[in-house]
């Protein structure tokens, strides 16, 4: 079966799979990959496929372009690991292992739909902002030690993922094919990209498949390269999966090219970060969620390889925030909307909101029903009146604000 974008033949490993690594049976069986002559992830630490296939469809979870992996551990109930192509090795929230009952020495298997990953170990690693920045809870991390055992196929415009067997995996896509390499572990590869007075810069960027922004620019390397418009069309922002929040520059880019595909006046942030590159003088900067969605990315690390194909949402237009609020989730179940940052002189300035106060709704429906990804799509649109109930210093007010392009 011909899936469009990833070009790969194969039949589905359907959801069921992940009974079978609990014992179940099953009659539906993957064939065989078209690819051959690859190498075999080395043993006792290969993935193993159900059915004694080489290939996994995963229902994988995608909220506001960062992908989450249905896992369980040692027969536990289904956890969402972010994949993060920043993290040396998976890893588990301490709270999730304390739920779960593991210790770092006792999981011995991470198991997917329709396939495992054994394990020597599984250390227990917090982030405590990610849920405020992403609004999901935070049970762990798929890291770069899982993806370098397996091949694994994102498919952003529908959704879907797919993992092979290196040893049986060849891409037959018409996407670009680009070398592969890691610095501090994390994915690099090379891109052109114009700045806003037209020049073209050429350049190695990081990828970070957990961070929401599409470009993020190292400062250290804009200063050197004239990158950022002194003059010119520019925003602030604000970007709370950056050192635990911060400040940043938003202007637009003429291009951002990858491989053959150049992605026309995408939004890029300006800052001085570790996090941008800033620590590493040859890194222009990284490439996150809101870029890589506008593509089927093949993950290649066995091969050294990673395929970039445009997707059906290659040439949907980069839109920013329009409202001058900057959202973070918190309170029990993060179901609380807080402000972390307010644009100056932006409709949200101008309608007094402050950063500390909470959204209880918006347009009568309540802030407890409205996902953080839902309110912040509301604010990207332009042109609409939104009421919105506000909390301030524990009284609560109604104020209207009106999105205008701020970029």
């Amino acid at each position: 079966m011909a899936q469009k974008g990833l070009c790969v033949t194969f039949l589905t490993v359907f959801a069921v799979a992940w009974m079978t690594q609990a014992g179940g049976q099953s009659k539906k069986k993957p064939a065989a990959s078209e690819a051959k002559n690859a190498v075999v992830a080395p043993s006792p630490y290969a993935p193993r496929f159900a059915f004694g296939g080489n290939a996994a469809e995963v229902p994988a979870t995608f909220n506001e372009d960062l992908v989450f992996f249905p896992v369980n551990i040692n027969g536990s109930q289904p956890s969402l690991f972010v994949l993060d192509t920043t993290a040396s090795e998976t890893s588990i929230d301490p709270k999730r292992a304390q739920e779960l009952g593991l210790s770092p020495n006792q999981p011995d298997a991470l198991v997917l739909p329709g396939v495992t990953f054994p394990l020597s170990a599984l250390p227990a690693i917090g982030r405590a902002d990610f849920s405020a920045a992403t609004g999901r809870p935070y049970p762990g991390t798929i890291g770069n030690d899982l993806l370098s055992r397996a091949v694994v196929a994102i498919d952003y415009a529908r959704e879907t993922v797919r993992i092979f067997d290196p040893g049986s995996y060849k891409y037959t896509g018409t996407g670009s094919i680009l070398p592969l390499s890691m610095r501090d572990g994390m994915p690099v590869i090379r891109a052109r990209f114009s700045t806003p007075k037209g020049k073209q810069v050429e350049a190695d960027f990081g990828i970070d498949t957990a961070l929401i922004a599409g470009v993020v620019i190292s400062q250290k390397f804009s200063d050197a390269h004239h990158i950022f418009p002194k003059k010119g069309k520019s925003a602030q922002g604000f970007d709370p999966q950056l050192t635990g929040g911060e400040n940043v520059s938003l202007f637009r880019l003429r291009y951002f090219k990858i491989g053959k595909s150049a992605a026309d006046d995408p939004i890029a942030e300006l800052s001085s970060s570790k996090k941008a590159g800033t620590g590493d003088a040859t890194l222009a900067g990284v490439i996150g969620g809101r870029l890589l969605r506008r593509f089927n990315i093949v993950f290649d690390y066995p091969h050294k390889q990673i395929m970039f194909e445009a997707n059906e949402n290659f040439g949907n237009y980069d839109e920013e925030d329009k409202s001058g609020i900057a959202l973070i989730a918190s309170g029990p179940g993060l179901k609380t909307l807080e402000v972390a940052h307010v644009v100056p002189h932006s409709p949200a300035a101008d309608a007094g909101i402050q950063a500390g106060d909470v959204i209880e709704g918006i347009d009568g429906e309540a802030a407890a029903d409205i996902s953080l990804a839902s309110a912040r799509e509301m604010f990207r649109q332009v042109g609409y009146k939104y009421k919105l109930l506000v909390q301030h210093g524990g009284q609560t007010k109604e104020v209207t604000i009106q999105t205008q392009r701020l970029l």
